[in-house]
């Protein structure tokens, strides 16, 4: 199978192709539609199920775990540039891409997780969807989306990965405008492309400092040379510094991190199987995919481990005290969501990449399982997502009620529920983390937020599907969705093709966390191959990836042994702490707190939300306006960025257009000086030349007769001149005598 992985991506793009280019012109009906983009993501799975097999059990022991390279073709044969950075600063290196898939233990769970999970999400959506007029274009963009999130995670260099990291946003940026005929869709599609291209901004930078240093955009290449590169210490920020720090803002965004996870809440705009798509197990977390896959570069610097570490616990406490207060369930998800991802980024910074990865796998799972599940309660209740319009749904929905109670169970961190074992491994390794100081205050964060989640996720069990019914007094309702309005609402449990999916993932949430039991973990056996331990990091071997025929490519990667993976385990093993237990009872106590609050306040005592909510107004206030990050950065900071930008447009209106516009000026009146000395001077002169050889011409053709008598005539006349010239003195005396003479006899 791992000669036919090249399909995995390829086969919902064909999906997508066939649906949308013939789905309208054909008019497809539902039934070829949903076949179509199904069986395309089930092709994928089926694949990579085959993949996982063969590399694990025959590929990885063979070739000491390298990893597997699929070559299609060259991509951009770009030639040789220089290097500028780094050790082999002044070097040229070719900058060659192929167009590459990279198959190891790490790109296999994301592989298995985004088809799995998607392959559910797609027969999910079959019945949510149906009756939809766009049913074609959702299953297309739905199939684009699978085609991308597995180009993000297959490919085997940093340019190939982006290409997937571009085209999720732009999927995420479809999917949830979905609905464009709603101006809510339409803004929040907006809001999640250009918040995604801040992050995204930082990321293509890292990407050419990368080439810039190494020389390479192979992540083996790559991983190999970073071996040469020593750990910059707390507060240091080396070279491996701002490689790390363009990535994490790349993470921040895709990921939702503070402050750019404004962007995931609003993405409710679009259908749930697109927030399930989105949120549970694919496009979310690529920044933790991404981090964890360039753990070497991470782990060279101290500095960018805490800031990762940091971010990630304020995340997780901020998103879930905004959790409380939010009344719409996808809302509630959402920074759940969020809050699940601040933890998936505190295991990456305090070296915990395994446990994040883990917590990556779970959460798929279990937040796939919430989403869905909601989806199934907003169309049982036609399309009604505030929950105080809820109430007593579990008799009218036992099956969405029975699943929603495993995925809640397991993102409250119960035991033996998925979310419990990975939630628990960061934790655990936030408080014994040697990466850097401080890692306790890092666990009690996470501490205090495992309670909050168990009590917001107890709200939402509890307004939803506990109590009173509260839904009969929702009628006229406007449906969000649709944009159809209804009398009174009356619940149904949703079809087949919905609550099957809901069963697969309750039966995963509640059994697949056994797989990473602390100190017997299979899933951190499975991973450690893909993760560099630059502090106890073994001597290099050089690994041939023997892949057959035209698909094979060689690799030279830093891998350790299997021998040396098990004795390390063994030690790790042997030196258990019984502290670790003790936390466990103690992140057991605070969920189990939680649940206890949540059951008191929304099923035993109604009348205490509002009470606790007016003694503490402030906190309420600011959990319930999300603690004014949206209205700082949407409104004030959409604001400041006018203000820029209008000064910016001064500048360059009065300066920059000015400077162009006045050097015109000057041209124009140069030019007009210049034509008007050309015209009356320069030309002029030469006119008058013209003029005067022209009149000459006249007098002198009038005296050239051929005639003698003229020219004695002339000649006499002539002479008579010269005569008055030379005696002009006398002439003029005998004249004035005549003169004298006359007047003086007159005058007598």
């Amino acid at each position: 199978m791992l000669k036919l992985v090249w399909l995995v991506p390829l086969a919902p793009l064909i999906g997508f192709a066939v649906n949308f280019l013939f789905g309208r012109r054909f008019k497809l009906g539902e039934g070829a539609v949903k076949v179509i983009a199904c069986a395309s993501v089930l092709v994928s799975l089926v694949i990579t199920l085959g993949a996982f097999y063969e590399y694990g059990w025959s590929y990885a022991p063979q070739h000491n775990n390298a990893p597997y390279l699929t070559t299609l073709f060259t991509w951009l044969p770009a030639g040789v540039a220089h290097l500028t950075f780094g050790h082999s600063a002044g070097a040229l290196a070719d900058f060659k891409i192929t167009w590459s898939y990279q198959i190891d233990q790490l790109s296999l769970v994301m592989m298995f997780v985004v088809t799995f999970v998607g392959f559910l999400i797609h027969v999910f959506a079959t019945g949510y969807m149906h009756g939809d007029k766009g049913y074609y274009r959702f299953f297309a963009y739905m199939n684009l989306f699978m085609f991308m999130m597995l180009l993000l995670v297959m490919g085997s260099n940093f340019l190939i990965m982006f290409i997937g990291w571009e085209g999720v946003g732009l999927c995420s940026y479809l999917l949830i405008g979905y609905y464009f005929d709603r101006r809510e869709a339409g803004d929040a599609a907006k809001k999640a492309f250009i918040v995604n291209r801040i992050g995204d901004f930082g990321f293509a930078l890292a990407i050419m400092g990368v080439f810039a240093v190494f020389g390479s955009l192979e992540f083996t290449k790559v991983r190999e040379l970073a071996g040469g590169y020593s750990i910059e210490g707390l507060w240091q920020f080396g070279l491996m510094s701002w490689l790390a720090l363009g990535l994490f803002i790349g993470a921040t965004g895709k990921s939702a991190q503070i402050p750019l996870y404004i962007w995931l809440p609003d993405a409710m705009a679009g259908p749930t199987p697109v927030s399930a798509l989105i949120h549970a197990a694919t496009m979310v977390t690529a920044g933790v995919f991404m981090v964890t896959r360039t753990n070497f570069i991470f782990q060279r610097s101290t500095t960018m481990m805490l800031i990762v570490a940091l971010v990630g616990g304020l995340t997780a406490f901020v998103a879930a005290t905004i959790g409380i207060t939010q009344t719409d369930i996808k809302k509630v998800l959402a920074y759940s969501t969020v809050s699940q991802l601040g933890y998936m980024f505190l295991g990456a910074g305090v070296g915990a990449f395994i446990a994040a990865i883990f917590h990556v796998f779970t959460h798929a799972f279990f937040k796939a399982l919430l989403f869905l599940g909601s989806g199934s309660v907003i169309h049982g209740m036609h399309h009604e997502q505030e929950m105080p319009k809820m109430g007593g749904l579990a008799k009218h929905m036992p099956t969405t009620y029975k699943t929603m109670l495993a995925g809640w169970l397991a993102i409250c961190g119960i035991i033996p529920f998925a979310g419990f074992w990975s939630k628990d491994e960061i934790l655990w390794k936030s408080f014994s983390t040697g990466v850097f100081g401080g890692g306790k205050i890092l666990w009690f964060l996470g501490f205090v937020t495992a309670g909050i989640t168990a009590f917001y996720m107890t709200r939402l069990i509890a307004l939803t599907f506990w109590g009173e019914e509260r839904f009969k007094q929702a009628s006229g309702h406007k449906d969000a969705s649709h944009g159809s309005s209804h009398g009174s609402v009356e619940p149904h449990e949703s079809p087949r093709s919905m609550t099957a999916p809901l069963i697969v993932l309750a039966a995963f949430s509640v059994f697949i966390g056994l797989i990473g039991i602390p100190h017997a973990s299979l899933f951190e056996r499975w991973l450690e191959p893909a993760i560099e331990n630059v502090h106890h990091k073994p001597a290099a071997e050089s690994a041939m990836v023997a892949g057959s025929g035209e698909h094979a490519a060689p690799a030279t990667i830093a891998a350790p042994a299997a021998g040396e993976h098990a004795k390390a385990g063994a030690e790790e093993a042997e030196a258990a702490s019984p502290l670790e237990y003790v936390l466990m009872v103690l992140s057991l106590a605070i969920a189990a707190a939680g649940i206890w609050l949540g059951r008191l306040f929304y099923l035993k005592r109604p009348e205490l939300p509002k009470l606790w909510a007016e003694r503490l107004r402030p906190l309420y206030t600011l959990s319930f306006n999300k603690w004014y990050w949206d209205y700082l950065l949407d409104v004030k900071g959409v604001e400041a960025g006018k203000g820029i930008n209008k000064g910016l447009w001064r500048v360059d209106a009065l300066l920059v257009d000015g400077g162009v516009n006045g050097a015109g000026w000057l041209t124009r009146f140069s030019a007009l000086v210049s034509g008007g000395w050309d015209k009356y001077v320069v030309d002029g002169l030469v006119n008058a030349t013209g003029w005067l050889a022209r009149f000459g011409s006249i007098a002198l053709r009038a005296v050239q007769t051929g005639f003698w008598q003229n020219y004695a005539l002339l000649f006499t006349a002539g002479l008579f001149v010269v005569l008055f010239l030379y005696e002009r003195t006398a002439l003029m005396d005998l004249v004035m005598g005549f003169y004298r003479g006359i007047t003086g006899r007159a005058g007598k």
